[in-house]
């Protein structure tokens, strides 16, 4: 969902790609991510794309051909930075575990430290299964290596803790229309000083030319050497979602989000519907309610699109058919919001033959009364 502020100042004059007022936002958009991403690092911006090519970026720039590259993998986007990773060369070693649960410390700084890469590669905000990673083991474990480390946080950044300084994370990219509530189109990324020493002494080629980080850098900071044409109208958009990001306080936001989350929750576990991840590990922004045993997803969620315009979003891979992904990020993340799905959904799961044990927003006033005492 994307605040009326944000359509109004995409809709303001367009300037050219080359012009001072066009690097004085981008120069906003760094500031104000950096904030949101929680980093000093001055390689902060966004680069015209969706998350996927964040990805890219991240994986063209830092992977090298026969670089072992050790990928967590444990949903979707997992595999899609793996396909990215032997794409561009990569040697390939994966750590499974299965769609839904999260790696522990221990898991994962043995696997790191046995492979002994070059790049580390993991998802701390899973947008297929509805888990978040921690990241400061894998971070510790990957520097004793060595190794640089690339952290998707599409899903999480804005609405959750990110840390990037604190967590150690070397690379990291996320997308304009999740978390920070903008239209997609462009992919925040930040690089450590670490990686971008790193970047800077790099002497292979790099295999991609639109992504590549070095002739970006030169083309938003320093010479503002031409590069392409970067989508202005774009760039008005994100800056504004930040500063209403920046008005409201990231930590009030963080806190907002994990309240709601919380409170749909208790309204989904007070409908009988089970959670597919664990409680301590679940992302605030993209809950994952187990489909209830008999029940079609799909006819659900075509009810709730059709009678109270309400988009649900179904599980895939393993989880197809098993999962509900139900989103509650930005402006969607509010009390009114919660209580309102809530009903919808127990209306629609009644009309397709289930039937709750008990009501999922009378669960959700009780869990926001509790917290208000």
């Amino acid at each position: 969902m994307v605040p009326e502020r944000v359509y109004a100042a995409m809709s303001k004059p367009v300037v050219g790609h080359l012009d001072a007022y066009f690097f004085q936002v981008a120069e906003d958009v760094r500031n104000l991510l950096q904030t949101v991403f929680g980093t000093e690092n001055a390689f902060t911006m966004a680069i015209s794309g969706t998350g996927s090519a964040g990805m890219e970026a991240a994986v063209a720039n830092f992977v090298e051909p026969g670089a072992k590259f050790a990928v967590l993998a444990n949903g979707f986007f997992c595999d899609r930075i793996s396909e990215m990773g032997k794409r561009y060369g990569g040697d390939l070693v994966r750590l499974e575990k299965p769609w839904g649960e999260a790696f522990s410390d221990q898991e994962a700084a043995d696997f790191i430290r046995a492979q002994k890469p070059q790049v580390v590669g993991f998802v701390q905000a899973e947008t297929s299964t509805g888990v978040f990673q921690a990241s400061k083991a894998i971070c510790d474990a990957a520097h004793e290596a060595g190794a640089l480390v690339i952290a998707d946080t599409v899903t999480s950044l804005g609405g959750m803790p990110v840390q990037i300084d604190a967590n150690g994370i070397d690379i990291a990219y996320s997308c304009s229309q999740k978390g920070l509530s903008c239209p997609p189109g462009l992919a925040p990324i930040t690089l450590s000083p670490r990686a971008l020493e790193w970047l800077r002494a790099r002497t292979t080629p790099r295999r991609t030319w639109y992504l590549d980080l070095k002739l970006l850098d030169e083309y938003y900071d320093g010479a503002h050497r031409y590069h392409h044409t970067a989508p202005i109208s774009m760039f008005y958009g994100l800056r504004e979602a930040l500063v209403a990001i920046a008005e409201e306080g990231v930590e009030n936001r963080w806190a907002r989000h994990c309240r709601n989350h919380l409170a749909l929750v208790a309204g989904f576990e007070a409908m009988g519907l089970r959670m597919l991840v664990a409680e301590g590990v679940r992302l605030w922004t993209l809950n994952t309610p187990r489909v209830p045993e008999g029940v079609d997803d799909l006819k659900v969620r075509k009810r709730l699109l059709a009678e109270h315009d309400i988009e649900v979003l179904g599980g895939f891979g393993p989880l197809a058919g098993k999962v509900f992904r139900v989103g509650l990020m930005g402006p969607l993340s509010s009390e009114d919001n919660v209580t309102m799905l809530l009903d919808a959904f127990e209306a629609c799961l009644r009309a397709e033959g289930y039937q709750p044990p008990a009501s999922g927003r009378e669960a959700a006033q009780a869990f926001y009364a509790a917290q208000s005492q």
